[in-house]
Order: C-alpha cells, then structure tokens, then sequence
C-alpha cells in the first residue's frame, strides 16, 4: 500500500513538473524567449551584436540575460552599447519589456535613447523592477526623461550617469514625485550646476547620490540654502568629485552634516580654509580630500572632532611630512592614503612614524620616502596592507622595523630602485598573501631566500629585476594557495632532469614567464602539465621551441588569454576537438609555424575577442567565418604568405591587420561602410583599383587607415572629412596622382600622414597644417611651391620628410617654433638661401638632411649647439596602451577580492596600438639606410651636402659630442679643418670631401675610435696624412686623393719629415723648424694643378679668337700678315747682328 502511495505521489509530481515546463522552450518562458528576439530585430537588425541569440538556444545561458534559477523568468537583462549606432537616436517604448513579469534589473545604457513615446514609458514594467541603467544615453535634460517615468514607484536605482543633463527645467522635483522609494541616484558625467540641490530635496528615501564630473561650483548665489534633514534625511554617501567645488560647498551641506557617513570632495578645488567646516561631520566614517590644494595647515583641528572616521585619503595634495604628527587623534583610523605628496623630511628621514593600533592600510606609493622610515614602520601593529610604490627608495631593504608586521597580508614594493638580495627577515612575514617586488634591482636566486617561506602567498610578481629563477618552480612547490605567478625579464636558471617531475601543490590562475634574460632554446616548464585552472598564460619573448602546445588548452579548459608571441614554435597550427568557449585572446604572433589556418577555428574558438598570428609562415585563405565570431574585435594576420580573403565578410571586426601577405583584388565597397571598423591595415600586399569614388558615409569613426605598398591609382579619396576622429593615414607607394585635397585640412585630429612615393603634384594646401600631427611623410612625389605658412600650428610634429620633391623658396623661420621636431629631411628639392637659424632652437633635433639643394651663405655656427635630445615618439605612433583584461581582473577579484594595492594594474596584457614602425631613410656611410626602431631613436646626423655654403667651417661643430654622421661634401667651404673635431668621439662617417679646405688635417682627429668612414678628398689640403693607427689606419687613398700637396700613407706620394711635419706646428715656429707654406699665409697659396688647366684653356681661347677673327676680315688679316712679316723682317736683322758681334767677339 505504502509502495502504492509513493508511486501516485510520484507520478503527480512528474505530471506536475511537465506541466510546469509545458510552456517553455530550452529553459526559458516562450513568451519570453519571443519578447528577447523581438528586441534583438529593433535594436541589432544586421544581428551582429546580439548574434548568439538564436531562436534554437536557451535564452537564460545567454550573455546578456539572467534567470531565476527556480522560475527560470528574466530577472536581469543587459543591452548597454547592443544597439546599433547607424539607427540613430532611439525614443522607446517601453511595451517591448512587458513579458518580463519578474524584471528586476533593467540595463539600457549607451543605446542612443532620447526619451520614450508617450504613454509607453518604463511604468509599463514590472513593479518588480528595482535597478534601471539609462546611462550614456542621449536625454540632455532632466525634462526630457519625464516621459520615461510615470510609474515604477518600486524602483531603489536609478542611473542617468553620461547623458549630458542639465538643471532648471524641474524636471526632478517632478521625478521625485514619482520615485519615492529610490534610494540610489547616479548623476555623474553631466553639465549640472549648482541648482540641482534645489532640484533633488524631493527624494526622502535617498540614501546614495553621486554627482561626480558635474559643473558645481558651490556658488555664492545659493549659499544661503542650506540641504535639511528633513528633506534628504537619509542620505549617507555623498559624492561630489572631479567637480569645481571651493570651501562654500560645505556651507550647503552644513544641514545634513549629522547624517553623512561617506563624503567624496575629492579633485576639486578646496584648500586648507575647508578644515573647521568639516569639524561639524561627527559621523563621517569615509572621507576622501584627494586631488585638491590641502596643505598641513590647521588640519590639527579635524583630528578631534571626527572621532568615527575610518578611512582618510589625503593623497595627491601638497602635504609635507609634519601631517604624520597630525594623524593620532583619529583613534579609529583603519584606512590611510598620502601617496603623491611631499613627505620627504625630518620626520621620515629620522625614521619616526606615527603610531596607531587600528590603522590596517596604508598607501605612500609615489611619494619620495627614505628607505630607513621602513624601520620604525613597525609601530603600526595592525597593519595588514602597505603600499610604498614608486616611492624613489634606494639601496637595499632593512632587516628590522617592516619585518616585525606579523599581520602585514599585502606588501606593495613596486617601481622603486631597490638592490641587493631580499633580507631573510621577510620570511617572518606569515601572513603575507601578496608581495610586489617587481621593477626594482633586487639580485639573488629564489631558491635560497626568504620567498620560500611565505607559504600563504597567492600573488607574486618578481618582474624586472636580476633575480634567477629556477625554471622547474620548485621553491614554490609547497605554497598551495599561490594563484598569480609574475616573472618577466629576469634570468631563468635550468635544474636537474629530476625537478621535472615534482607535483606541485598550487594550482595558478595567472602565470607569465616572459622576457627572459639570454633565453635560448627555452622548454616550456613541466610543472605546467600539472595545472588545470589557468586563465591568463605568457610565455612570449621566450626562444621557446618545440610544435604548438595544444595540450595546455586540452588541460586548462578555463583558459581565457594565452600569449606564445615571439618564440621558435614550428609546425601547423593544431587545434583540439572540441570546443573551448572561454578562450577570448589567442597571441601566437612572430613564431616559425607553417601551413593554413584551420577552418575550425571558429568552431573552437567561439567567443575570441582577439586573434593574433602575425609574423609567421601561414599559407591559403583567411577563413571567412571569423567575421561571424561577434565578440571578435582584433584580428592580425600580417606578415605571412595568405592569398585569399573575403573583406566583405570581415566588416564586423573593429582592428583588422592583414599587412605583408600576398592578397590582391579590388576593395570592396562595404568595407568602407562598415559602421564598426576603426583601424584597417591593409598595406603591403597587391591591391588595386581606385578608391576616391566610394561613399564613406560612415568613416565617422575610423582611427587607422593604412593602404600602403599597393597598386591603387587615381585621386586621393575626399571623404576623410567625415571620420571626426582619425588619427593615421598611410597611402603611399601607390599610384595616386593629383593634388592633395583641401578637405585633408578638416582632419584636425590627425597624428600621422604618409602620402609618399606617389605621383602627387601641386602646393600643399595653404590651410593644412594640424596642430596633431606627429610624423608627415610627403617625399618623392611631384609637390611644389614655397612652404610659406604650411604646418606653422603643428607643434607636436616630430618628423617632417618633404624629401624628393620640387619645393622652392626659403626654409622658413617658423620652423624653430615645432619644438618636438627630432627629423627633419629636405633634401633634393630647390630651397634656397640661407640655412635659418632658428633650427639651433629644436633641442630634439636629432636628424637634419638639407643636401642636394641651393643654398648658400656660411654655416649657422649655432649648429654646434645642438643636444639631439630623445624623443619618445621618434620611433612610433602611440594611439592607445594595454589594457587590464576583463579575466585578470575577474580572477583577481574571485582570489584577492577589491584590489588594495595596485598590483593587479601591473599584470595588464594586451595590445598597445602603435600604428607603425617610424622608417627614416637618411645618407651615411656613403649608403642609403632606413633606421627603425631602438636604432632610429639613437641615430643623430647631419647631412649639408651638395649645396653652396661658403666659408670656413665653424669651430662649435665640434661640440657635437653625439653626433653620429656629419656630411659637409660638395660645397665651397674654405678654411681649415677644426681641430675641435677631435671632440666628436661617437661619431660614425664625417664627409668633407669636394670644398675648397686647405691647411693640414688635425692629427687629433685619429683619437677618434668611433670612426668607419672618412673622406677629405678633392681639397686643397697640404702637409702629411694623420698617422695610421687606430680607425685611420683602415682609409684609403680614397679618402685623401684630389689634394696634389698632400702626402704620405695611404698617398703614392711620400713627403720627408723635414720638409712636412707630421705635428701640429707651433703658432710661432722655432727657428730650427721649416715653417710650411700654410704657414706663411693661406693669401700666397696656388693651386698648381689649377692654374695648369686654367691657362692651357685661356691660351687656346685666344688662340681660337685670332683664328676667327683673321678669317672673317679680310683688312685685319692683312695687316696680321704685314704684322707677321715685319716682326720676321726685324727678328732676322737682330738675330744677324748679334752673330756678327758673338763672331767679332771670339776673334
């Protein structure tokens, strides 16, 4: 019977269960399901966003959706930023969210939303409904969001934060009306002034107002009003950051001054006069002054009166250390930040320190602090977390004072310049779960000090220091709770076969063991066959060898980002069988791998957000399916051997590289509409056709355009104009032809512009000169005319190459004003002139090439005064950094918590955009060389040649202690040769052959070990050559022909020592000494060789003249023949009388 009963209660149940789910589909209510798919049709009708919402799949497993594990209704849904942008504004209605009977969480941020239609706005949801985001929206005023709001009286949170609002319509107090239960209000980012505390009085159950990144002032107009508790009488957390506020704000508050426990008043304008007022905020329990003009003055006075403060942040003020003194009477202090202030006195250079028994954190990073303070931190027993980085500490750690914290969890010594090995006493340190020494100049193997004690580490990070590390991880080998592991740029050390095999007791989450010192033929370590909880793996910049490790994805089925770049990894690309959903960023980048691409990929990889193989061997097309992976935003192929793609099948990608392959084909026009797009590299390859007719209606967006080493012909496209914001154009060795348009002047965020090797011709618009611009490249085209006034505004232009082009005129004197020009290349065009002198006002001007022009005048002497100071952009174009991805800081949070130091901000991985590689192609070394990279940032040269400078060269360019290259050839400098040239002693090639120098040729100049090449050929030097050694004694003959009075080796022709001397002669030359022929005066000097040639052309000139002019005139040529006949007649009379003497003589 009572079987009976259990299989009827049973089979109920079962009847129970199917009729519960009877009418839903894949876990999710149908109606449900249906109301998601409509939303997804109106706000991403090209479903590229919202893609993986498929009619077949369970809506609850999508991203964006959150169900009630039980009812499996929608509790939360997310759509910020899912709508498409080319939709233009959006005013909603809100009945599309009516079949979410349980909503409780709404998120509509940065959609485009305007308002609502009417009668269909938010009070149509649920009454569930708690939280509503409408953040980075468009609504412009409080007003114009009333028709959103005519019901949700439930609702706690409201976000308005980014909408550009602003006070005085009334809206709010209407809304207040409305929402009497909300308790957080977020109004940040918006254009609000200090009238919105009139407009806010309304909400009695505010418990949370943020009002950051306003426009309040705390103005005089409305310091009479004062916020009453009876109006906000539960207001607890007030943030009024990053506003314009002075001490009056206070004023304002005065009212609700018993009431607040959290005030932000942080990076405003406040200065000390703001500390009596805030002795009246008895119940504060956070206060945060950061970011304004506090000094120590009066700051005593607070101490007493705040007596339930907790935590106290002060930093990025202009305390000085006597603040220390200050801080005992807050009796309950658990939190405190001072960094980036100026504590650097007698309090912390004695090494006293305040004492508190609560003070559990403490933040000093970037203030400059004396390394012995650390010893009397030990009077802050409770301290769990200290952060001192970038703090400018020297020399190496104490062994007493910072070791006795027993409690210290968090130890933060990042960027300092620490040295010497870590004190054995930080093996005491028990507690201690986080330890940041990376950045420092720490020496020593791991393996013998204190780290090894430190069992309840679970962050590390070793970074760039001198450590060695073991590669087998066998000091850590029993730290079971280790979770981040961060060695980069230390020395690896290799260890018995027999380390291989342990088992590790860790199981990490973060691992990078990356830029290894002298790594070569690195193995990747063993004890990663063990872990199977990675997230975040860096091998890169290893020399690893060996095929791909497709067993690190088979064990770590939760790895999100793996990094394997500049290694020695051959092979195929292989894959595992199955799918690996969490793998969001793939770098394989710079490697030996060979074959195709694997059409699986996008099977494998489904929810990739960044693919990088660059630099690599791959072979085939470009699977087309990556463009259906919809989280994909950074694909880089470039520089492999591909052959096929479909670029219309790829438009959804945001940075697309495909540089350096062997594509070709016509562009297809959707490309260029794509609205998601925003850096496309396509340079390098074989594409053609013409691209000036495409409509670019939606270039609104695009950063990055780099079209270079193709076969485009035609006009430059006129459709920049319409991207607001792009930043890089690279267009050259192309075909195109023509001017460049007058709408390039509209690009007024541009920083780099490389239109050369084209067939462009006319002037530079007169409008075109970008106050952005860093690097222009325009050579060797066709362009023209004077530069007058062009790129006058560019002040942050470090590269100018006009190079190869037909300009004319004088070089301008406005270009002293671009004070970041480093290069500057001009050569082969026809400036005129004089070399002004306002380029010895460029103190980063490393790179100077003006040859092959026609200018004249002497040598600017001021030249010599050049530093050729670094410049940081010489070498790249910065257009973004590495940012902290979502899964470092996901698995942060699930092992540390919220970060208390910033050491998980220094694990950031990811993808600094730098737009390209800076090539300068510059003379020297009598070759044509492009300098790239660290070399481009060390090269320093100046190239004068082929002009007609005249004049003596002068002295100061001597003081061109860092100049590498120096060409003065082909000009009609006179003079001699400097000694001061001795100076430049890391100079590489000097030319100063094809002038008109004469005198002898410094011996000093062979001290000069830095010297490869070396020609003073074709002058009219005289004396003997330096003596052959060091460098001199690999030129020759070569270098010192064409100077008929220059002798000795390498020369054919030897000179004795005592007719030439081979040592500087004395000024007034001893009577014993031969004085030589400089020195009796440069005036008296002939060119023998000269005047030969110059007289056998002036005799046979004459000769010729007499010839033509006897042959026309016929009257001339007789009285020449009388002429001839006379003087034969006389010459004959004279020679016979004098022999009749000579005769008569002898007799």
């Amino acid at each position: 019977m009572m079987l009976k009963r259990m299989g009827a209660w049973m089979l109920l149940a079962l009847f129970t269960l199917v009729g519960e789910w009877s009418g839903r589909c894949y876990g999710c209510l149908e109606e449900e399901r249906i109301g998601l798919l409509e939303i997804q049709s109106l706000i991403d009708p090209d479903g590229i966003s919202l893609r993986h919402w498929v009619d077949s799949s369970n809506c609850c497993e999508w991203p964006e959706i959150e169900c009630d594990h039980t009812t499996r209704r929608v509790i939360q849904l997310s759509l910020s930023g899912e709508r498409d942008e080319s939709l233009g504004d959006w005013v909603l209605n809100a009945s599309l969210f009516q079949p979410f009977k349980e909503l409780q969480s709404l998120d509509l941020g940065y959609n485009g939303l305007v308002g609502c239609l009417e009668n269909e706005g938010f009070g149509v949801l649920s009454s569930k409904l708690r939280k509503l985001d409408l953040s980075e929206n468009r609504f412009n005023n409080d007003k114009s969001i009333l028709s959103c709001f005519n019901g949700l009286s439930a609702l706690k949170s409201l976000d308005l934060s980014d909408n550009g609002l602003t006070a005085g319509s009334g809206g709010f107090k209407v809304l207040s009306s409305r929402l009497k239960k909300l308790e957080k209000l977020y109004l940040s980012g918006n254009q609000y002034n200090d009238s919105i505390f009139l407009s806010l009085t309304g909400f009695s159950s505010l418990k949370s107002l943020d009002l950051s990144y306003n426009e309040l002032t705390g103005s005089a107009g409305i310091n009479s009003f004062q916020l009453q508790p009876m109006r906000l009488g539960k207001l607890e957390n007030l943030d009024l950051s990053f506003n314009q506020l002075n001490s009056s704000i206070l004023s304002i508050l005065s009212g609700l001054s018993s009431l607040i426990k959290s005030l932000d008043l942080s990076f405003n304008k406040l200065n000390s006069s703001i500390f009596p007022s805030l002795t009246g905020f008895s119940s504060l329990k956070s206060l945060d002054l950061s970011g304004n003009q506090l000094t120590g003055s009066g700051f005593e006075i607070i101490s007493s009166h705040l007596g339930k403060l907790e935590n106290l942040d002060l930093s990025y003020n202009i305390f000085n250390d006597s603040i220390l003194s200050h801080l005992r009477g807050f009796s309950y202090l658990k939190s405190l930040n001072l960094s980036g202030n100026m504590l650097l006195g007698s309090t912390t250079v004695n090494g006293t320190f305040f004492n508190s028994s609560t003070l559990e954190e403490l933040n000093l990073d970037r203030t400059s602090l004396p390394v012995n303070f650390l010893q009397n931190i030990g009077a802050l027993p409770a301290l769990k977390v200290l952060s001192v980085g970038g703090c400018d500490l020297h020399g190496t750690l104490p062994a007493q004072g910072w070791c006795e914290l027993k409690n210290l969890k968090q130890l933060d010594l990042f960027g300092n310049n620490l040295e010497g090995s870590l004190p054995d006493c930080l093996g005491n340190l028990s507690s201690l779960q986080l330890l940041d020494v990376s950045k420092n100049q720490f020496t020593g193997n791991i393996a013998s000090g204190p780290l090894t004690n430190l069992t309840s580490l679970e962050f590390l990070s070793l970074s760039n220091n001198l450590f060695e590390v073991p590669i087998s991880m066998k000091p850590f080998m029993n730290h079971s709770s280790l979770k981040f592991f961060c060695n980069e740029n230390n020395r690896l050390v290799t260890e018995p076969a027999a380390f291989d095999h342990l088992i590790p007791k860790f199981q990490l989450v973060f691992f990078s063991l990356s830029k290894t010192i002298e790594a070569v033929n690195v193995e990747i370590p063993n004890f990663l066959y063990y872990q199977y909880d990675l997230r975040v793996l860096d091998l890169s910049h290893n020399n690893i060898t060996g095929m791909f490790p497709s067993w690190l994805l088979k064990n770590n089925t939760r790895l999100e980002q793996l990094y394997l770049s500049e290694n020695s990894f051959v092979g195929t690309l292989q894959l595992p069988n199955h799918p690996y959903l969490n793998m969001t960023e793939l770098d394989i980048s710079n490697n030996n791998m060979s074959g195709q691409i694997p059409k699986d990929i996008c099977l494998i990889f489904q929810n990739l957000k960044s693919l990088r193989m660059a630099k690599n061997g791959f072979t085939g097309c470009i699977p087309s399916c990556l463009g259906n992976i919809s989280s994909l935003g950074i694909l880089d192929l470039s520089n492999n051997q591909l052959s096929t793609v479909k670029l219309e099948q790829l438009t959804t990608i945001w940075f697309l590289k495909l540089s350096n392959n062997n594509l070709g084909g016509q562009l297809p026009t959707s490309l260029f509409n794509s609205s998601t797009l925003e850096y496309l590299y396509l340079g390098g390859n074989n594409f053609w056709g013409q691209i000036s007719d495409f409509s670019l209606y939606r270039w609104k967006m695009w950063i990055v355009l780099d079209l270079s080493n193709n076969q485009f012909s035609g006009m430059l496209p006129r459709s920049f104009l319409n991207s607001t914001i792009l930043a890089a154009i690279d267009l050259s060795k192309n075909h195109f032809k023509g001017p460049i348009p007058r709408d390039f002047c509209k690009l007024d965020q541009l920083e780099y512009l490389n239109l050369s090797e084209n067939n462009l011709s006319g002037y530079i618009p007169s409008c075109f000169s970008p106050s952005t611009l860093i690097h222009m490249h325009l050579s060797e085209n066709r362009l023209s005319g004077p530069l007058t006034y062009r790129f006058y505004n560019s002040s942050f232009l470090v590269t100018m190459d006009l190079q190869d082009n037909s300009f004319t005129g004088s070089i301008p004197n406005w270009i002293g004003n671009l004070s970041s020009l480093s290069v500057l290349l001009l050569r082969a065009n026809h400036f005129d002139g004089e070399l002004p002198v306002q380029l010895c006002l460029l103190e980063h001007l490393s790179i100077l090439d003006v040859s092959q022009n026609q200018l004249s005048s002497p040598l600017p002497s001021c030249l010599g005064n050049l530093t050729f100071k670094e410049s940081s952009q010489k070498a790249f174009t910065d257009l973004g950094a590495g940012v902290l991805s979502r899964s470092i800081e996901k698995a942060y949070y699930e092992t540390m918590g919220p970060p208390l130091v910033e050491s998980m901000y220094n694990l950031r991985k990811g993808f600094l955009l730098n737009f390209t590689e800076e090539v300068i192609e510059f003379t020297t070394k009598n070759m044509y060389y492009g300098y790239k990279g660290k070399t481009l940032n060390y090269m320093s040269g100046i190239d004068l040649s082929n002009n007609n400078f005249v004049g003596a060269i002068p002295p100061e360019f001597g003081n061109l202690s860092k100049i590498l290259s120096l060409n003065l050839s082909h000009n009609n400098l006179t003079g001699s040769i400097p000694a001061t040239f001795s100076n430049l002693k890391q100079i590489e090639s000097l030319d100063l052959s094809y002038n008109n120098l004469n005198g002898v040729i410094p011996p000093q100049l062979t001290e000069i070990t830095t010297l490869e090449v070396f020609s003073v050929a074709y002058n009219n030097l005289s004396c003997k050559t330096p003596e052959r050694k060091y460098q001199f004694g690999t030129f020759d003959e070569s270098c010192y022909e064409g100077n008929p009075f220059l002798c000795g080796p390498p020369l054919q022709n030897n000179c004795s020592e005592e007719a030439v001397p081979s040592q500087p002669v004395p000024s007034q030359p001893m009577p014993s000494q031969p004085v030589p022929n400089d020195e009796q005066g440069d005036d008296g000097f002939i060119d023998m060789e000269f005047f030969y040639i110059n007289f056998g052309v002036s005799y046979t000139v004459v000769v010729i003249m007499i010839v033509a002019v006897l042959y026309i005139n016929p009257y001339w040529r007789r009285r020449w023949s009388y002429f001839i006949e006379d003087c034969i007649d006389t010459c004959y009379y004279i020679v016979v009388a004098s022999f009749r003497k000579f005769s008569n003589l002898r007799r």
